[in-house]
């Protein structure tokens, strides 16, 4: 028991350290803040713009358009987890990282630890603020907490801005290039994800972000139902992580 609670006693300043890093480096603190930062801005100026009288506007299902914003925030999320694991492989910045703490496991669990948390607590608070705040321009034609689905809609929305973050956190650590991965994650979530939409039918729910995105919709239509595809982008997120994982453990610092 002693030596247990020894062992776990390193964790902590780990843990903290890795918190420094991502205030240090600008981007990634950047990027981290610009999570709520963007989502809450849109989804207020959407508000603004469509208000009441162009409500349909937003699509037929009107909770799916209430969180029209995560798609722009997602983007912040991806860029966060790519650029605070890309801060490691610049500079010999891992090297000093891996002379600190030997233990590469602990290393790498320690920031996805971090990072995962601090994309969770921010995601949740765009989407909660974010659809509070559109809600609030839209009158009569407002959507509640308490409506079938809001309450779901908004706790997984938080977190499937974190499992995005996640993944492309485990992608930056398998090909240690942020730019590639940035370069592959957005025009995919952008462009490729709805071609292969199209043309792949009924299969292009599994993919990352249409799956988690199913938990934002009144009524998901297909094999998924909301809480299974979010569960189908964290096996995403934990795959990646996984191979990014391996990676570290097998290359050079």
């Amino acid at each position: 028991m002693t030596m247990s609670a020894t062992t776990a006693l390193p964790v902590r300043p780990v843990l903290h350290a890795e918190w420094i890093k991502i205030r240090s480096v600008r981007a990634s603190f950047g990027s981290l803040l610009s999570i709520p930062l963007v989502t809450v801005a849109i989804s207020l100026l959407v508000g603004a713009t469509v208000g009441q009288d162009e409500a349909d506007s937003l699509g037929p299902d009107r909770l799916s358009g209430a969180f029209y914003a995560l798609n722009f925030g997602q983007i912040a999320a991806i860029a966060f987890g790519t650029t605070t694991l890309a801060a490691e492989f610049h500079n010999g910045a891992l090297r000093t990282s891996l002379t600190a703490v030997p233990d590469r496991t602990r290393f790498f669990l320690s920031k996805i630890g971090v990072l995962g948390f601090a994309a969770l607590l921010l995601g949740q608070a765009a989407t909660f603020v974010s659809f509070l705040g559109g809600q609030a321009l839209m009158g009569s034609q407002a959507i509640g907490l308490g409506d079938e689905g809001a309450l779901r809609a908004t706790v997984g929305g938080g977190i499937y801005l974190a499992l995005m973050a996640l993944l492309a956190a485990g992608l930056t650590a398998l090909l240690r290039s942020g730019v590639a991965v940035l370069s592959l994650l957005i025009p995919f979530i952008l462009i490729v994800s709805f071609i292969i939409g199209d043309m792949a039918g009924g299969a292009a729910q599994y993919l990352p972000d249409r799956a988690g995105q199913l938990v934002l919709q009144q009524d998901p239509q297909g094999s998924l139902g909301p809480w299974a595809g979010l569960a189908v982008t964290a096996l995403w997120a934990v795959a990646a992580l996984a191979a990014g994982w391996a990676a570290l453990r097998r290359r050079d610092a």
